[in-house]
């Protein structure tokens, strides 16, 4: 089990309101095995580029599963938590604080995560990026300046950048310290900082790094301010309903999992078990966000 990183930080009220998705039965009510296996991807990044990036892990489970895999890309996290929550989704591949508002909707299980460094702990980390031009070397300079986030239900470009500038710079938009916009996706907001259209942002680690190593951003424009401590990576979620002989076939597939075509798009070594309780740091931080996760069951 991943050790828990600790986050004591007050911070704005979270989160838009569901959008009711049309269609289907409970997911809590008994399923046989599917036909094709629908999977939901995170939108934390361009559509397109989502699905290039997971072509090889579809092709993968097709085989390894012997069943057709539809890759899905919803509009934003709200709509992928009620498509999960409604059974129109069979594995989702969640953030953390997407994941454990969902976990209160639909009954899912976390199964696996992205193992970055072979024999660590499948964690990653946040960063607090600015424009090069905005004057910001430290949280506090980020005090009566503009910050983009990504979408609200995002763990590492809304909920843990906002609660480092809460817990270690006492700054919090609710008093009026920084205004805020959202932009939807991590790059988005690595591309908002870069034209000078938000002076700072927060966004995944490794996506950051991603878009400097691919020449998106300009790392001379769209500078590092301070990383977050690691916390748990994105779990891959299952419904629980599904057949056990699926659901032992799914994290086999995970688990055992060691192509390097097929992990190379992630830069990970493979992938470790996670199980609900990793993400207990999350729901810590619930409360200090004014959330009750009961709320949107």
């Amino acid at each position: 089990m991943i050790g828990r990183p600790r986050f004591t930080a007050a911070v704005a009220a979270l989160l838009t309101s569901i959008l009711l998705l049309s269609g289907c039965g409970a997911a809590g009510e008994a399923s046989s095995a599917p036909d094709t296996l629908r999977v939901a991807l995170l939108p934390d990044e361009n559509a397109s580029d989502v699905i290039k990036k997971n072509e090889p892990l579809k092709k993968y489970l097709e085989e390894e599963l012997e069943m057709d895999v539809e890759l899905v890309v919803t509009t934003d996290y709200s709509s992928m938590i009620e498509a999960m929550s409604r059974g129109r989704l069979e594995l989702a591949y969640f953030g953390p604080l997407s994941y454990v508002i969902a976990q209160e909707k639909a009954d899912i299980e976390p199964f696996a995560a992205l193992q970055e460094v072979d024999g660590e702990d499948p964690t990653y980390q946040s960063v607090f990026i600015a424009n090069a031009d905005a004057g910001i070397e430290s949280l506090a300079d980020v005090a009566g300046k503009t910050v983009a986030w990504g979408d609200q239900a995002s763990t590492s470009s809304h909920l843990i950048p906002k609660a480092m500038l809460a817990e270690e710079a006492d700054l919090r938009v609710d008093q009026g310290d920084y205004e805020e916009q959202y932009v939807g996706s991590h790059d988005a907001v690595a591309l908002a900082v870069q034209n000078g259209n938000a002076d700072a942002g927060g966004m995944s680690l490794p996506i950051y790094e991603r878009m400097v190593e691919e020449g998106v951003i300009d790392p001379e424009k769209v500078v590092k301010v301070q990383e977050s401590e690691p916390y748990a990576n994105y779990p891959w979620t299952m419904q629980s309903n599904l057949p056990e002989d699926v659901k032992g076939k799914l994290r086999a597939a995970f688990l055992e999992l060691e192509d390097p075509a097929v992990l190379e798009p992630f830069d990970a070594t493979g992938f470790e078990e996670v199980t609900d309780a990793d993400y207990d740091a999350v729901r810590d931080l619930a409360p200090l966000l004014d959330i009750n996760l009961e709320d949107y069951q």
